[in-house]
């Protein structure tokens, strides 16, 4: 008889390796938002993956950088903390690009979590040549000793059964540490409001992700009607990116509002009406208070 294993993994990486890709494929729903713009991810997000002899439970934290502002700070302090508690970290480096600076310093830095056992995961094996995906698991082996080292795709799927076996097997014994059938233990509100963010994301020039942030006033379910009603606020910093945010007439508004709709109604399992207000907040990355007002 195996025993039965649970425990924590986190996947660290250079920003937009595909971390979030990677939770999402493995926990089978979308947990946590993806977008090409590095820093999507602002909290630890835990998705549960269920396996055959054992439970993963995976926290997609924000990637490490060099903190700019107080929210960049507390961003940090959230991955730090994460790393210090799991029981295995998972570093993910592309197929698609050579090992540089950023890679070898997050390598490094994992000494710093001797609790942790590490793996090294290759992820975006499709976009790669059999050839690219060899030279970098031969340069990937180099960084440190690895406990193993797993090419994946999460957009093909390939791998990924290996990869949940893998951690599974790396896990202290234990029973299950959530419910048969969690996916996250984030609440609806946090969820809606994270894809109303990432509908908001889409497009936008770089300076802008940063600076936003979403918040529920509140969420009505209308039963009368099988109708979701949900307000939510858009936090900007500055008057001029409220303007970007809206659009002319309104255009680039109804656009992330369409978005959100079409992502949030097959999570609350009805249509949703959705009152998006754009509000601006000034420098409030830099200000403990707003910070502590939008949720961090």
């Amino acid at each position: 008889m195996t025993e039965h294993r649970a425990g924590f993994v986190t996947f660290v990486g250079r920003p937009n390796v595909g971390k979030s890709t990677l939770t999402n494929a493995l926990v089978g729903e979308k947990v946590a938002i993806t977008s090409s713009k590095p820093q999507t991810t602002r909290r630890a997000i835990r998705g549960v993956v269920h396996g055959n002899d054992g439970q993963l439970i995976v926290v997609d934290t924000p990637g490490m950088h060099r903190p700019r502002t107080l929210l960049g700070e507390r961003l940090n302090d959230v991955v730090q903390t994460t790393l210090g508690e799991v029981d295995v970290i998972g570093f993910c480096v592309p197929a698609t690009e050579k090992i540089g600076p950023g890679d070898r310093f997050i390598a490094e830095q994992l000494d710093q979590y001797p609790r942790a056992k590490k793996i090294a995961i290759v992820t975006k094996i499709d976009a790669a040549g059999k050839t690219q995906v060899a030279e970098q698991l031969l340069a990937v082996s180099k960084l440190r000793d690895w406990e193993s080292i797993i090419p994946v795709s999460a957009v093909d799927r390939i791998q990924l059964d290996t990869l949940v076996s893998e951690l599974i097997a790396l896990m202290p014994e234990s029973p299950n540490l959530y419910p048969d059938d969690a996916v996250t233990d984030e609440t609806l509100e946090q969820r809606i409001s994270e894809l109303v963010r990432e509908a908001a994301l889409e497009g936008v020039s770089d300076e802008l992700p940063h600076s936003l942030a979403v918040t529920i006033d509140d969420i009505v379910r209308r039963e009368d009607r099988d109708l979701v009603e949900v307000y939510a606020n858009l936090f900007v910093e500055r008057d001029s990116q409220k303007g970007i945010i809206i659009g002319r007439g309104g255009s680039r508004l109804q656009d992330v509002g369409a978005r959100a709709r079409a992502a949030i109604e097959p999570l609350v399992g009805a249509q949703v009406y959705l009152s998006l207000r754009v509000k601006v907040a000034k420098e409030w990355q830099r200000d403990p208070k707003q910070l502590g007002r939008l949720g961090f």
